[in-house]
Protein backbone atom coordinates (compact mmCIF):
# COMPACT_ATOMS: atom_id res chain seq x y z
CA UNK A 1 0.00 0.00 0.00
CA UNK A 2 1.22 3.35 -0.70
CA UNK A 3 1.08 5.73 1.81
CA UNK A 4 1.00 9.47 1.49
CA UNK A 5 2.25 12.17 4.47
CA UNK A 6 3.00 15.40 5.71
CA UNK A 7 6.16 15.73 7.44
CA UNK A 8 5.81 18.60 9.96
CA UNK A 9 8.01 19.87 13.09
CA UNK A 10 7.21 21.96 16.12
CA UNK A 11 10.73 22.77 17.23
CA UNK A 12 12.56 19.85 16.00
CA UNK A 13 9.79 17.51 17.55
CA UNK A 14 8.85 15.89 14.13
CA UNK A 15 5.88 14.00 13.10
CA UNK A 16 4.48 12.04 9.65
CA UNK A 17 0.76 12.98 9.37
CA UNK A 18 -1.52 11.33 7.22
CA UNK A 19 -5.35 10.39 6.49
CA UNK A 20 -7.08 7.03 7.31
CA UNK A 21 -10.32 7.34 5.59
CA UNK A 22 -12.99 5.20 7.43
CA UNK A 23 -12.16 1.11 7.45
CA UNK A 24 -8.46 2.05 6.08
CA UNK A 25 -6.11 -1.04 7.99
CA UNK A 26 -3.37 1.32 10.06
CA UNK A 27 0.22 -0.24 10.00
CA UNK A 28 1.27 -2.27 11.89
CA UNK A 29 3.72 -1.29 15.17
CA UNK A 30 6.31 -2.86 13.48
CA UNK A 31 6.19 -0.73 10.07
CA UNK A 32 5.53 2.55 11.89
CA UNK A 33 9.11 1.41 13.84
CA UNK A 34 10.80 0.99 10.31
CA UNK A 35 9.27 4.50 9.41
CA UNK A 36 10.74 6.16 12.13
CA UNK A 37 14.32 4.97 11.41
CA UNK A 38 15.84 8.14 10.37
CA UNK A 39 18.56 5.53 8.51
CA UNK A 40 16.28 3.41 6.34
CA UNK A 41 13.06 4.96 6.78
CA UNK A 42 11.19 8.80 6.90
CA UNK A 43 12.34 9.72 10.43
CA UNK A 44 10.13 10.76 13.56
CA UNK A 45 9.36 11.21 17.13
CA UNK A 46 5.78 10.23 16.08
CA UNK A 47 2.93 9.42 13.22
CA UNK A 48 0.01 11.46 13.36
CA UNK A 49 -2.96 9.90 12.17
CA UNK A 50 -5.96 12.03 10.75
CA UNK A 51 -9.56 10.33 11.15
CA UNK A 52 -12.70 11.64 10.52
CA UNK A 53 -14.54 12.55 13.88
CA UNK A 54 -16.67 10.32 16.16
CA UNK A 55 -18.57 12.91 17.33
CA UNK A 56 -20.54 15.74 15.82
CA UNK A 57 -18.77 19.26 15.66
CA UNK A 58 -15.76 18.07 15.81
CA UNK A 59 -13.25 19.21 12.60
CA UNK A 60 -10.60 15.41 12.85
CA UNK A 61 -10.05 12.87 15.16
CA UNK A 62 -6.66 11.62 15.78
CA UNK A 63 -4.69 9.20 17.12
CA UNK A 64 -0.59 9.45 17.64
CA UNK A 65 1.57 6.24 17.32
CA UNK A 66 5.74 6.82 18.79
CA UNK A 67 8.79 5.88 17.23
CA UNK A 68 8.31 2.79 18.73
CA UNK A 69 5.15 2.31 17.43
CA UNK A 70 3.12 2.12 20.85
CA UNK A 71 0.45 3.87 20.73
CA UNK A 72 -0.29 6.84 22.87
CA UNK A 73 -3.11 9.20 24.38
CA UNK A 74 -1.68 13.04 23.65
CA UNK A 75 1.04 14.98 22.02
CA UNK A 76 1.06 19.12 22.51
CA UNK A 77 3.28 19.59 19.21
CA UNK A 78 1.62 17.54 17.56
CA UNK A 79 -1.86 18.58 18.08
CA UNK A 80 -0.28 22.28 16.85
CA UNK A 81 0.83 20.69 13.73
CA UNK A 82 -2.43 18.81 13.47
CA UNK A 83 -4.48 22.00 14.19
CA UNK A 84 -2.23 24.00 11.68
CA UNK A 85 -2.88 21.16 9.00
CA UNK A 86 -6.52 21.07 9.37
CA UNK A 87 -7.47 24.95 9.67
CA UNK A 88 -5.31 25.49 7.00
CA UNK A 89 -7.25 22.56 4.75
CA UNK A 90 -10.80 24.12 5.75
CA UNK A 91 -9.84 27.59 5.11
CA UNK A 92 -10.28 28.11 8.83
CA UNK A 93 -7.94 29.90 11.76
CA UNK A 94 -9.83 28.10 14.64
CA UNK A 95 -10.37 23.53 14.60
CA UNK A 96 -12.30 21.73 17.08
CA UNK A 97 -10.27 18.24 17.51
CA UNK A 98 -10.77 14.97 18.86
CA UNK A 99 -7.88 12.38 20.20
CA UNK A 100 -7.90 9.95 22.93
CA UNK A 101 -6.24 12.27 25.28
CA UNK A 102 -9.67 14.27 24.81
CA UNK A 103 -10.96 17.10 23.01
CA UNK A 104 -8.21 20.02 21.84
CA UNK A 105 -8.96 23.20 20.60
CA UNK A 106 -6.54 24.91 17.97
CA UNK A 107 -6.20 28.73 16.72
CA UNK A 108 -4.16 29.79 13.66
CA UNK A 109 -2.75 33.38 15.14
CA UNK A 110 -1.83 36.45 13.21
CA UNK A 111 1.94 36.19 13.75
CA UNK A 112 2.21 32.21 12.47
CA UNK A 113 2.14 30.49 16.08
CA UNK A 114 -0.60 28.19 16.55
CA UNK A 115 -2.45 28.06 19.87
CA UNK A 116 -4.25 24.97 21.21
CA UNK A 117 -6.39 24.55 24.43
CA UNK A 118 -4.77 21.38 26.52
CA UNK A 119 -7.72 21.46 28.89
CA UNK A 120 -7.19 20.68 32.54
CA UNK A 121 -4.58 19.40 33.89
CA UNK A 122 -5.74 16.41 36.34
CA UNK A 123 -3.37 15.54 39.60
CA UNK A 124 -5.30 12.77 40.48
CA UNK A 125 -2.51 9.89 40.43
CA UNK A 126 -5.11 7.76 39.06
CA UNK A 127 -5.55 9.64 36.15
CA UNK A 128 -1.97 8.78 34.64
CA UNK A 129 -2.00 6.31 36.32
CA UNK A 130 0.55 6.38 39.10
CA UNK A 131 0.50 4.00 42.09
CA UNK A 132 0.05 6.27 45.16
CA UNK A 133 -1.57 6.26 48.14
CA UNK A 134 -3.51 10.01 48.19
CA UNK A 135 -2.34 12.92 45.45
CA UNK A 136 0.45 15.19 46.85
CA UNK A 137 2.44 17.78 45.23
CA UNK A 138 5.34 16.19 45.35
CA UNK A 139 6.00 12.64 45.47
CA UNK A 140 9.26 10.22 46.59
CA UNK A 141 10.37 7.91 43.78
CA UNK A 142 13.25 5.51 44.35
CA UNK A 143 15.27 4.99 41.59
CA UNK A 144 18.36 2.60 42.24
CA UNK A 145 20.24 4.05 45.11
CA UNK A 146 18.76 7.77 44.49
CA UNK A 147 15.31 8.85 46.02
CA UNK A 148 13.94 11.68 43.52
CA UNK A 149 11.40 14.49 44.22
CA UNK A 150 8.88 14.38 41.65
CA UNK A 151 5.57 16.14 40.29
CA UNK A 152 2.81 13.64 38.13
CA UNK A 153 0.41 15.26 36.69
CA UNK A 154 -2.00 13.87 33.42
CA UNK A 155 -2.33 16.30 30.27
CA UNK A 156 -4.46 13.23 29.00
CA UNK A 157 -0.91 11.37 28.88
CA UNK A 158 1.18 10.40 32.06
CA UNK A 159 3.90 12.83 33.10
CA UNK A 160 6.29 12.91 35.85
CA UNK A 161 8.38 16.27 36.41
CA UNK A 162 11.35 16.98 38.44
CA UNK A 163 13.07 20.13 39.34
CA UNK A 164 17.08 20.60 38.65
CA UNK A 165 19.91 23.02 39.15
CA UNK A 166 20.84 23.39 35.52
CA UNK A 167 19.04 21.34 32.33
CA UNK A 168 22.48 21.32 30.74
CA UNK A 169 23.88 18.88 33.84
CA UNK A 170 20.54 16.99 34.02
CA UNK A 171 21.45 13.03 33.41
CA UNK A 172 18.57 12.75 31.52
CA UNK A 173 19.99 9.67 29.47
CA UNK A 174 20.09 7.91 32.91
CA UNK A 175 17.18 8.58 34.95
CA UNK A 176 14.83 9.56 31.71
CA UNK A 177 14.39 5.44 31.01
CA UNK A 178 14.40 4.72 34.58
CA UNK A 179 11.34 6.63 35.73
CA UNK A 180 9.88 6.00 32.27
CA UNK A 181 9.95 2.48 33.17
CA UNK A 182 9.22 2.76 37.18
CA UNK A 183 7.00 0.20 38.28
CA UNK A 184 4.62 2.85 39.88
CA UNK A 185 3.72 4.46 36.05
CA UNK A 186 2.13 1.08 34.79
CA UNK A 187 1.41 2.61 31.71
CA UNK A 188 5.01 4.24 31.53
CA UNK A 189 5.85 8.22 32.23
CA UNK A 190 6.77 10.86 30.09
CA UNK A 191 9.97 12.86 32.43
CA UNK A 192 10.64 15.81 32.24
CA UNK A 193 13.53 17.86 33.43
CA UNK A 194 12.98 21.31 35.13
CA UNK A 195 15.28 24.11 35.53
CA UNK A 196 13.23 27.24 36.82
CA UNK A 197 14.97 30.90 35.31
CA UNK A 198 12.69 32.86 36.77
CA UNK A 199 8.94 32.82 37.79
CA UNK A 200 8.36 33.73 34.04
CA UNK A 201 11.27 31.60 32.17
CA UNK A 202 12.02 27.38 32.55
CA UNK A 203 14.27 25.81 30.75
CA UNK A 204 13.33 21.74 30.10
CA UNK A 205 14.56 18.71 28.46
CA UNK A 206 12.20 15.63 28.43
CA UNK A 207 12.31 11.77 28.10
CA UNK A 208 9.28 10.90 26.32
CA UNK A 209 7.65 8.04 26.37
CA UNK A 210 8.60 5.27 23.76
CA UNK A 211 10.77 7.80 21.99
CA UNK A 212 13.54 9.12 24.24
CA UNK A 213 14.98 12.49 25.09
CA UNK A 214 13.45 14.91 22.00
CA UNK A 215 13.94 18.60 21.07
CA UNK A 216 10.71 19.67 22.26
CA UNK A 217 7.80 17.70 24.18
CA UNK A 218 4.19 20.14 23.87
CA UNK A 219 2.75 18.21 26.92
CA UNK A 220 5.75 18.23 28.97
CA UNK A 221 6.01 21.77 28.45
CA UNK A 222 2.29 21.92 30.04
CA UNK A 223 3.56 19.85 32.35
CA UNK A 224 6.24 21.72 33.51
CA UNK A 225 4.82 24.28 34.04
CA UNK A 226 1.42 23.42 35.72
CA UNK A 227 3.65 21.22 38.51
CA UNK A 228 5.95 24.51 38.74
CA UNK A 229 2.68 26.05 39.53
CA UNK A 230 0.98 24.11 41.96
CA UNK A 231 4.99 24.02 43.54
CA UNK A 232 4.58 27.93 43.83
CA UNK A 233 7.58 28.60 41.59
CA UNK A 234 5.70 30.13 38.48
CA UNK A 235 3.26 33.10 37.58
CA UNK A 236 0.16 32.10 35.19
CA UNK A 237 2.31 32.97 31.89
CA UNK A 238 5.92 31.21 31.50
CA UNK A 239 8.13 31.30 28.63
CA UNK A 240 9.37 27.57 28.53
CA UNK A 241 12.75 27.28 26.57
CA UNK A 242 13.76 23.45 25.34
CA UNK A 243 16.95 22.16 22.99
CA UNK A 244 14.67 22.91 19.83
CA UNK A 245 13.26 26.28 20.00
CA UNK A 246 10.59 28.09 22.55
CA UNK A 247 6.76 27.57 23.72
CA UNK A 248 4.94 29.88 25.75
CA UNK A 249 2.37 27.73 28.52
CA UNK A 250 -0.53 29.98 29.85
CA UNK A 251 -2.00 28.41 33.22
CA UNK A 252 -4.43 30.70 35.09
CA UNK A 253 -4.89 27.94 37.41
CA UNK A 254 -6.82 24.95 39.30
CA UNK A 255 -9.95 24.08 37.08
CA UNK A 256 -9.21 26.53 34.08
CA UNK A 257 -7.38 25.22 30.66
CA UNK A 258 -3.82 25.52 29.53
CA UNK A 259 -2.59 26.91 26.74
CA UNK A 260 0.21 25.70 24.51
CA UNK A 261 1.37 28.05 21.94
CA UNK A 262 4.23 27.90 19.55
CA UNK A 263 5.54 27.05 15.83
CA UNK A 264 3.62 24.04 13.49
CA UNK A 265 6.12 23.92 9.88
CA UNK A 266 5.20 21.94 7.01
CA UNK A 267 8.76 20.32 6.02
CA UNK A 268 8.06 18.15 3.27
CA UNK A 269 4.88 16.18 1.47
CA UNK A 270 5.74 12.78 0.50
CA UNK A 271 4.69 9.21 -0.29
CA UNK A 272 6.09 6.08 1.13
CA UNK A 273 5.18 2.41 0.37
CA UNK A 274 3.94 0.41 3.97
Amino acid sequence: MRLSFTKMQGLGNDFIVFEAPAGMELPSSEVFRRLADRRVGIGFDQALVLMPPARDGFDVFYRIFNADGSEVEQCGNGARCIASLVARKLSKSSVRMDSPGGQVNGFLRDDGLVSVDMGVPNFAPASLPFEASREADVYPLRVGEKELQIGAVSMGNPHAVMQVPAVRDAAVDTLGPAVENHSRFPKRANVGFMEVVSPTHIRLRVFERGVGETQACGTGACAAVAIGRRWGLLQEEVQVDAPGGRMFVRWPGPGEALWLTGPAVTVFEGTVEV
